[in-house]
């Protein structure tokens, strides 16, 4: 499968998440999870869902009178795909850039930082393993 190159917004991501989650899910059953954390319109989700569809995330298939949505893509190639593009569009490819900026910029917790120093230390090991 070619990799996604579609751009989702924050509540369309909360939706993938669901049918990720779930496998498939109707328009209300997306509602009514969403609507859970914050108050969202039912003709809001299936506007949204419509609008995915045509960006090639979402399929449907009618059961009954009732389409159920399910992902096109895995959550891991949607992942990539977001990742490459702030990188390329934000920050120019500099994964550098990236990653300085989420650190000075955002609250990183001791036991993540202390993850990112074996993270590089081992891609450290890969290019020079002496």
């Amino acid at each position: 499968m070619a990799k996604p190159s579609v751009r989702l917004g924050k509540v369309q991501l909360q939706i993938m998440q669901i049918l990720w989650r779930d496998g498939e899910a109707t328009a209300r059953q997306i509602t009514e999870e969403l609507c859970a954390r914050s108050p969202i319109a039912h003709s809001t989700v299936q506007t949204l869902l419509r609008k995915m569809e045509d960006k090639g995330a979402v399929a449907h298939e009618q059961k009954d009178r009732t389409f159920v949505y399910r992902p096109v893509y895995r959550e891991v190639e949607v992942r990539e795909s977001a990742t490459q593009d702030l990188l390329s569009r934000v920050f120019n490819g500099s994964v550098y850039g990236l990653v300085s900026h989420l650190i000075r910029n955002e609250q990183v917790p001791s036991e993540e930082l202390a993850r990112l120093r074996e993270l590089i230390d081992e891609a450290a090991q890969k290019e020079d393993p002496r």
